[in-house]
């Protein structure tokens, strides 16, 4: 794994998480608040299909500059400058994958960006404002909660974070389960259960490090408008969403795989939100088709 810190051209600080080495560039977006190494199995994917993960390190996290106000949109020109770091080239193809809070920044790139052959919602979030979708409905409390105060106000996400940071930024792999208790359906405690909760735990000390405001901009931009059109997106957006999901509810994946009108859907019963990353080699394998369906033209 390989960090670079660079400068946009807005002048502010970028972090990039570069793993792999493979030839091709997968562009990772990661969770809310879930930045770091990513998944073993998704590195493992990304290296049996020959991808080099990019992920970036959205502002407010890491050593990433706090940007007040983004939209999720706001996410592009962080991509151009990240694949232009490390290819040399502004337009190269690439594909992109969001996990969770990750999710709408993937089809922003999708829709934004000409040269992405392919995305990915992994557990993803639907606009908060979307008719036919009710955005808070099946959600864990804890979520609930969370999401609540994205909506009241910068104020109100002040006080949500100040109530939840001290158990997070410190938090092990044995805490996670405890600490997350109304969010985690039957397969994701087996997943945690399993090996996961350690690694799971370390995303968390990494994203919230340098303290809460990468976390507390997402869920602002999430319930507002997000600042570019799903409809616009043309190229195959694979929608993944598990059935016992209680962060990202599975109406929200059903919905997108109804509303984007590239998706490709992926709708699985029996899935949580964390357990959904044992189908990493699905994913990344349908990204390496995609790429290469692309590329022959």
């Amino acid at each position: 794994m390989r960090t670079d810190t660079i400068e946009t051209a807005a002048g502010s600080s970028l972090e990039i998480i570069i793993e792999g080495a493979g030839d091709d560039v997968l562009i990772y977006h990661h969770g809310t608040p879930a930045a770091g190494p990513v998944e073993a199995e998704l590195l493992a994917a990304a290296t049996t299909h020959n991808f080099t993960i990019v992920q970036v390190v959205r502002p407010g996290y890491g050593a990433s500059t706090r940007q007040m106000q983004r939209s999720v949109a706001d996410v592009v020109p962080l991509v151009q400058a990240a694949i232009s770091h490390v290819t040399g080239a502004h337009d190269n193809s690439f594909v992109t994958l969001g996990w969770s809070g990750g999710g709408p920044h993937a089809l922003a790139t999708a829709a934004l960006m000409p040269s992405c052959a392919s995305s990915v919602s992994f557990a993803g979030v639907g606009p908060f404002d979307a008719q036919g979708l009710d955005f808070l409905a099946g959600m864990g409390e804890d979520n609930v909660v969370e999401f609540g105060a994205a909506v009241t106000g910068p104020e109100a996400v002040q006080e949500f974070m100040n109530a939840v940071m001290p158990g997070m930024q410190e938090v092990t792999g044995a805490e996670v389960t405890a600490e997350m208790a109304s969010l985690l359906p039957a397969a994701d405690m087996e997943f945690l259960a399993g090996g996961y909760a350690d690694a799971f735990a370390a995303t968390l000390r990494y994203s919230l490090a340098q303290g809460p405001w990468g976390w507390a901009d997402d869920d602002i931009a999430f319930v507002n408008p997000w600042g570019f059109d799903l409809g616009s997106i043309r190229t195959p957006a694979h929608i993944w969403q598990g059935g016992d999901d209680l962060m990202v509810p599975f109406a929200h994946g059903r919905w997108l795989a109804e509303n984007v009108p590239t998706a490709i859907s992926h709708l699985m019963d029996g899935e949580g939100h964390l357990s959904l990353a044992r189908r990493f080699s699905e994913v990344v394998a349908g990204l390496r088709a995609d790429f290469d369906s692309a590329r022959r033209g």
